[in-house]
């Protein structure tokens, strides 16, 4: 089975450096959907500079897919300043961090992505730069050790994480603005699409062409603008450029994704359970022993869509089918007794 999922909610790593990247909104008033939190940042943003000074720091957690890291440049364009990019796992010591701070300008924006899998090592070194922009860094050891203080300049510090539950509570303290980020409605992927077609460059769509993409989009903007150039690359071969609903329809089958959205590692995942297992309970393990799959990759990248649809039980006992995924499958759903309630 592909490892490259076009339903996956990640960057994939043909996306990266592509023209993905110009779909992406520069400015606040471009950006669509998450009202709250785009009021919540303007006034934020505002007010800093009125003062003069650098916004608050920001945490951003949600599924992935959803515009965290398109936010933190959006934040920085509008701060008239530049995003630093990096990620938890890239800054493996302390010395990382210090590098990537001392190179701050002042009011620059700089972005963590995966902040929960920052070691705890390098944490120590974060908390004096986010409250009083510093570096307090020791030098030598046992009896000679000392601690000498550096400056960094004023920033903001944007942090993005799909596992809030995991960010240790000193560090999520740190955050002035807090804010989870929700899957979108079709309303708002409809206007991301119609924006990202015309960005494309491709003939004139129409809503409700565009609205059925938009449906099998899970809800993630990613996935939508990702559907969006596999639609425009079917019809300009296949179909003048014409974008009709029976050209979306044509361009998803054959990509594999059905009317509910699910792909094939989905219905793999759903008739493994049905056939091997009778509909369930059975634990994660065995299920992903059977398809050969990672335990990780079906817990964190198949089974999210899955349980937030209705399409799978997690019970006490395992994993279930529920009677919509048993419709769609077409077989008999499993009985669910007292005993396999929710975790």
């Amino acid at each position: 089975m592909a490892t490259e999922r076009l339903m996956s909610p990640d960057t994939l790593p043909a996306e990266i450096d592509q023209a993905g990247n110009a779909l992406r909104p520069s400015r606040i008033e471009e950006y669509i959907g998450q009202r709250e939190l785009i009021e919540r940042l303007s006034i934020a943003i505002e007010a800093g500079q009125q003062r003069s000074e650098p916004m608050e720091h920001v945490l951003l957690h949600g599924p992935p897919g959803l515009g965290k890291t398109t936010l933190a440049h959006v934040i920085a364009n509008e701060m008239g300043s530049k995003v630093h990019a990096t990620s938890g796992p890239a800054l493996a010591r302390g010395t990382d961090l210090v590098a990537t701070l001392t190179r701050l300008e002042a009011n620059d924006v700089l972005f963590i992505d995966e902040i929960h899998r920052l070691p705890v090592a390098v944490e120590e070194f974060i908390y004096p730069a986010m409250e009083d922009f510093r570096i307090d860094v020791t030098i030598d050891s046992g009896l000679h050790a000392q601690t000498v203080q550096i400056k960094c300049k004023p920033f903001t510090l944007i942090g993005a994480t799909t596992r809030a539950g995991l960010l240790s509570s000193p560090l999520r303290s740190r955050f002035g603005l807090v804010h989870h980020l929700r899957y979108y409605e079709n309303d708002d992927l409809l206007r991301i699409l119609l924006r990202s077609a015309g960005i494309l460059g491709m003939r004139t769509p129409c809503e409700t062409s565009m609205l059925l993409i938009a449906s099998r989009s899970r809800g993630t903007p990613r996935i939508a603008n990702r559907l969006l150039r596999r639609v425009r690359d079917y019809a300009d071969v296949r179909a003048s450029g014409e974008v009709s609903v029976a050209v979306v329809e044509q361009a998803l089958s054959l990509e594999g994704i059905d009317e509910l959205g699910m792909d094939e590692l989905d219905r793999a995942y759903l008739g493994t359970i049905a056939s091997t297992y009778s509909g369930g309970p059975v634990g994660l393990e065995a299920v992903a022993a059977t398809m050969n799959q990672d335990v990780g990759t079906l817990e964190d990248v198949v089974e999210p869509f899955l349980l937030q649809n209705g399409f799978l039980a997690r019970t006490k006992r395992g994993r279930m089918l529920t009677k919509a995924a048993a419709d769609h499958l077409g077989v008999k759903a499993p009985a669910i007794g007292d005993d396999a309630l929710f975790e």
